[in-house]
Formats: structure tokens, sequence, C-alpha cells
């Protein structure tokens, strides 16, 4: 079929419609089909799409220098799971206080929960001191 019209004059005998599917070919790619069913194919093609693919959400985690030893682990647990979901983690740690003068306390508290991460997660964004918080964020392996 090369002519237009005898396309033309082959789908409105069938009932249906000519539908362009390669228009930039040499010559142009044309079907005999069902616009309408066309559509709602391809619509339920990208629905089906959207509902497989997985949204990265941002966890945060909030912490203070001197978190006691369970609750650090209780946090990691969380964060373990944040992990297993294919979420980020974003770990803040604020200061208050006096605890301002003791920044080194809050960086090696970032570097044990960086190091306890590693084999499952990789360090996305370095730990920083933004205002009296610091932050680090970890992504999954």
């Amino acid at each position: 079929m090369t002519d237009t019209a005898e396309a033309l004059q082959r789908a409105e005998e069938a009932g249906l419609d000519l539908v362009l599917i390669v228009p930039n070919a040499n010559p142009p790619v044309a079907k005999i089909v069902d616009l309408g069913k066309l559509k709602y194919e391809s619509q339920k093609k990208a629905a089906a799409a959207r509902k497989k693919q997985k949204t990265v959400e941002i966890k945060e985690i909030k912490m203070r220098p001197n978190i006691d030893t369970h609750d650090y682990e209780v946090k990691m647990k969380a964060m373990r799971r944040f992990f297993d979901e294919g979420d980020k983690v974003k770990v803040t740690l604020r200061f208050r206080g006096r605890e301002m003068a003791h920044q080194n306390l809050g960086m090696e508290l970032l570097q044990k929960v960086k190091g306890d991460t590693e084999t499952i997660a990789k360090v996305e964004a370095e730990p920083k001191l933004e205002g009296r918080q610091m932050m680090m964020v970890l992504a999954p392996r």
C-alpha cells in the first residue's frame, strides 16, 4: 500500500481508522486499526508501567551527639529496614546548647554510622555542618 488514497479507502471499507505509526520513516508506516482501541491499550500499558515503578523516598533519622547505645541500635535497625525497602536515608545530628563546642563527637558518631552501614549502603553526601545540625545522606547499594 503505497498510495494514501488507496489506504484510506481500505480503512473506510473495513470500518476502521488509518493510523500513522512511524511518520518519520521513508516511506511512512501506517496501520489500519481501531483508533479508540489503540489509545485504550496504550493508556493501559502506561498505567501498568507507573504501577511497577518504585519511587525512592528520603527517610530521615534524627540523632543527638550523646546518643545511648541501645537508642543507636534501634535507629540502625530502622535504617536497615529503610535500605531494604530501597529508600535513601538522611542522618541528621542536632546540636543543642553547649554541644556545639564538641562537634568532633558528632563527626565521630556519623563516621560510626558510615562504618556500620558500609556493607548495605554507600555515602551519597558526606557529613557536613549546617547551622546547629550535621547531615549525611546514605543510599542503598
